[in-house]
């Protein structure tokens, strides 16, 4: 059995990400090796962005801590710590409006 402190890791990637050029710091928390679920930690700096790109399968955002915007098409959702965004089953684009960490769950597509 493991245990992963989000809060911990949260604070560490957000720290990695303001140091990055690219804004941006991500860890595979459950990568799904045995199972069909993945879970990874996004940190993005404010106004950094994950550029548009195709849905990976079934994935919804939990946001940690900040606020970000979910964009699909003309499409578009705020969320604050607490909120769970349900990505739409499209190519899609995710917005850091303030520095931002999320749990990214995905279900892959067979």
């Amino acid at each position: 059995m493991e245990v992963l402190s989000l809060s911990q890791l949260a604070e560490e990637h957000l720290t990695s990400a303001r140091e990055a050029s690219s804004g941006r710091s991500g860890r595979s928390l459950h990568p799904g090796a045995h199972h069909r679920l993945r879970q990874t930690l996004v940190a993005l700096v404010g106004g950094r962005s994950l550029d548009e790109h195709e849905s990976p399968g079934e994935a919804t955002l939990q946001v940690l801590r900040g606020r970000v915007r979910l964009t699909a098409g003309e499409q578009s959702c705020a969320g604050g710590p607490g909120d769970l965004l349900v990505i739409p089953p499209r190519r899609h684009a995710l917005h850091a409006e303030e520095d931002a960490v999320v749990l990214l769950t995905v279900t892959p597509r067979p």
